[in-house]
């Protein structure tokens, strides 16, 4: 989780009435609301509105976003290629899955117009990665600006509306996580630090910066997620009227530019790359760095295979150096039980090279993962055959 944050106007203790005249109703308090993680066992922010946050005027079935995978007869690799899927909603309705295992969603939004309505996932924790595009979260923790190569990490149930200045059209890489997204624990020094040494510091966590509360007290809509359902809750008064908080869950962004790459003597391994982890899949960000400095050292990675992951990597940024054809917003899908490695010829063209430029996003996931339909209209039927030659 990151670290604690207090914004605006909170009583002296928790549970405590947070006095203000003349109130809702007469009853000249702010209203507490606890947001838990796992139950009441693991991090929690307590947030007081100018009304209660359960007035609720209608309910609705609003349909439903199925994530629909394909069985693959053949297990091979895949070269999915995004760069050009057209723009469709907004920044949720336009989300498009592109692959799926019971624990992450993976997804491309190119949204073509503004969030048109609040969101809540009822049922995962979202990192938006800002392949393009800056703006604002607005939340009822307060705004929360973001820019291009930001992941943003949104914990489940945070109602949320992403705006994005007009003057860059917003492209998106989306990771739903079913389980809790947290920082990995070999990070975290026994006080719950980010150690000395770990790839980013709390200073590259940013949370809201102010506490700005809506008072508007006149209906408004939220699209509720919760799996595949969909459900559109009608609210009495809007839910961003917090007037302060405290705690542990809220909303934040890390920039991938600020990720400190770990380089030695010869080619480190993937989990140097780690950024974020969650039950069954972690998510590693591969940062322009120093590359190996062994004379003889091989500086693209060695031939592997994942015997018990599957390995997707989203490319950003720059010239990939293990790899030929891979373009910007692509996805390689390299699963489990056949091996992978530099494609021909990337070996030699590396010896000279002293830093790599490239930024990429990586998934490895402990399940196995699905193409969706989505995917497989964009997939490179040749890229299983591209070590030959």
């Amino acid at each position: 989780m990151p670290p604690y944050l207090r914004l605006g106007a909170v009583p002296r203790k928790r549970h405590l009435a947070h006095h203000h005249e003349p109130g809702f109703q007469g009853e000249g308090i702010y209203y507490e609301e606890v947001i838990t993680v796992e139950g009441f066992s693991r991090a929690y922010s307590i947030v007081y509105h100018l009304r209660p946050p359960t007035r609720v005027t209608k309910v609705e079935a609003a349909g439903s976003a199925i994530v629909e995978t394909v069985p693959q007869e053949v297990l091979r690799h895949h070269h999915i290629k995004t760069k050009n899927v057209p723009r469709i909603g907004d920044p949720i309705t336009g989300r498009v899955p592109m692959l799926a295992n019971p624990d992450v969603v993976i997804a491309r939004c190119r949204p073509a117009t503004d969030q048109a309505e609040l969101f809540r996932n009822a049922d995962a924790d979202e990192v938006v990665f800002v392949h393009q595009g800056r703006g604002t979260l607005q939340s009822m923790f307060g705004p929360l600006p973001f820019r291009e190569f930001d992941y943003i990490v949104v914990p489940r149930c945070t109602t949320y509306r992403l705006d994005f200045d007009p003057d860059r059209p917003a492209d998106l890489l989306v990771i739903e996580s079913k389980g809790t997204l947290g920082f990995p624990p070999r990070y975290l020094n026994p006080d719950g630090q980010l150690k000395l040494g770990a790839p980013y510091y709390e200073r590259d966590l940013h949370g809201p910066r102010e506490a700005k509360p809506y008072d508007h007290d006149q209906p408004v809509g939220v699209l509720i997620k919760d799996g595949s359902r969909l459900s559109r809750y009608t609210l009495a008064s809007h839910p961003f009227d917090v007037v302060g908080w405290d705690g542990m869950v809220y909303p934040y962004t890390f920039n991938a530019d600020d990720f400190e790459p770990i380089t030695g003597l010869v080619h480190q391994p993937p989990p140097i790359h780690q950024t974020f982890e969650a039950p069954g899949f972690v998510i590693c960000t591969f940062a322009p760095r120093m590359l190996d400095t062994h004379p003889e050292a091989i500086k693209v990675p060695y031939a592997h295979s994942n015997v018990q992951a599957d390995e997707v990597l989203y490319y950003v940024r720059g010239k990939f150096g293990s790899r030929r054809g891979v373009e910007e917003s692509s996805f390689t899908l390299h699963p489990r039980g056949i091996p992978h490695g530099p494609h021909p010829g990337t070996i030699v063209a590396s010896r000279d090279m002293k830093r790599t430029d490239e930024l990429a996003v990586m998934v490895d996931t402990h399940q196995p993962l699905l193409l969706t339909k989505q995917a497989l209209e964009l997939d490179d039927p040749s890229y299983p055959l591209s070590w030959t030659s």
